[in-house]
């Protein structure tokens, strides 16, 4: 498994924008379908976007035109720039690892801690 750690969320007003930093570990990581995932309080953890090393990207129909997925395998990081935001896109964002662009999360094998975005009104 490769050990995932997010960075960049916080407080933003609706209409604006945020980037999520998913920075990996090990040797292999061109090697992953690399995903964000959210969970909204009360809510099950959904699908936000994913990639792969072929940057062949799948997106939520949410979230299309308004995030975008992008990764760097020279430094094992993955990006979400999410621009547009929305009161309803609050919710704290995963990052995941896996070997199939898919939307299910337990497809995914290895999971961060979580970074917290929050979109005020």
């Amino acid at each position: 498994q490769v050990q995932l750690v997010e960075s960049g969320g916080g407080l933003v007003q609706a209409g604006g924008s945020l980037r999520l930093s998913c920075a990996a570990s090990g040797r292999t990581f061109s090697r992953y379908v690399m995903g964000w995932f959210r969970q909204a309080p009360g809510k099950e953890r959904e699908f936000v976007a994913a990639i792969r090393s072929s940057d062949s990207t799948y997106y939520a129909d949410s979230v299309k035109g308004r995030f975008t997925i992008s990764r760097d395998n020279t430094k094992n990081q993955v990006y979400l720039q999410m621009n547009g935001l929305k009161p309803e896109d609050t919710a704290v964002y995963y990052c995941a690892a896996g070997f199939l662009l898919v939307a299910t999360a337990r497809r995914y094998d290895s999971w961060g801690q979580g970074t917290q975005v929050t979109v005020s009104s």
